[in-house]
């Protein structure tokens, strides 16, 4: 029973540690706290994208095939991460 508890515990820090890997409090000076704003007055609103948009775009970031006039700042925030901890964190914005 004890090994089971432990494996559990284990299991739930992987899980958490890999939703919350990015850091979505630097996405806020541009995007604002709750994604409501207009970066650069130039992207779209983040929170009214689906969850499924944001991932396509961060991942499109990330591979230098998505984005405007702010692709090269995008590409520098997200390029660190995995495609896994962009889909997590696209689950946790929009709708």
């Amino acid at each position: 029973m004890k090994k089971i508890i432990i494996a559990s515990i284990a299991t739930l820090g992987l899980v958490t540690a890999a939703s919350a890997a990015v850091n979505t409090k630097a996405c806020a000076a541009c995007h604002g706290a709750n994604f409501e704003k207009h970066a650069m007055g130039k992207s779209k609103i983040v929170k009214d994208l689906s969850h499924a948009e944001i991932a396509k775009a961060l991942k499109g970031y990330k591979a230098g095939t998505f984005g405007g006039p702010m692709k090269g700042i995008m590409h520098g925030q997200v390029a660190r991460y995995s495609d896994a901890d962009l889909d997590a964190v696209a689950k946790t914005i929009g709708k």
